[in-house]
């Protein structure tokens, strides 16, 4: 039992207020200059999707900078790179073509937030040009930008994320390994076998 649900807007409202001009008019409904160069600096996006219960998902993407291909003011490209074949968010884009991401920059606060809505493709000329190592992708993930705004960097800075400093000692890392036979109930493998399955997986099967 919560002490106070908060249940309604106005309720919201009164508590945190509203937010600022600039707040409240930073957001596009395309690609412009500066969203450019950001997606093409990018290294890391998380991609949020949901299915049509509305149950979410967020999936981390990531490559080389400017991996995400922008085909126009209104069209983003995201190459779908081997997994693990569960295929949370393309079965979600499916029954929900709803999705959000947050581009990240290494040592920059500020992040980008896009909204849109996506769809699956098999396209060898629009792929082609996405291949690493001579390997196209199979698939890609075309998203069509609905909002675009920068998101201000008081996160970053209050998780102190891009401060090595702070990093945790790897001895002080959480276990993979461990993770994963614990919760998927491994029982034929050890913690060693899973690790070098996984390093296996990281050195062989990237693309």
């Amino acid at each position: 039992m919560f002490l106070k649900e908060i249940t309604s807007e106005a309720e919201l409202r009164e508590l945190v207020g509203n937010p600022g001009k600039l707040a409240g008019n930073k957001e596009i409904s395309f690609i412009d200059t500066h969203c450019r160069e950001f997606i093409s600096k990018s290294p890391f996006l998380v991609l949020s999707s949901s299915n049509m219960m509305g149950q979410s998902d967020a999936s981390p993407r990531g490559d080389a900078p400017g991996f995400v291909h922008i085909l126009d003011d209104h069209t983003l490209l995201i190459p779908e790179r081997p997994g693990n074949r569960r295929l949370d968010t393309l079965l979600n884009i499916l029954s929900n073509p709803h999705v959000g991401m947050i581009f990240l920059i290494p040592g920059l606060g500020e992040t980008l937030r896009i909204n849109g809505k996506a769809s699956i493709i098999q396209d060898e000329e629009l792929l082609a040009p996405l291949a690493v190592n001579g390997k196209v992708p199979l698939i890609g993930i075309i998203v069509k930008v609905e909002q675009c705004f920068i998101h201000c960097a008081k996160a970053i800075i209050r998780s102190q994320l891009w401060k090595p400093e702070n990093w945790l000692e790897n001895k002080q890392i959480p276990s993979p390994a461990k993770i994963l036979k614990d919760h998927a109930k491994l029982a034929y493998m050890n913690e060693s076998e899973i690790s070098a399955s996984l390093q296996e997986s990281y050195e062989k099967r990237l693309y």
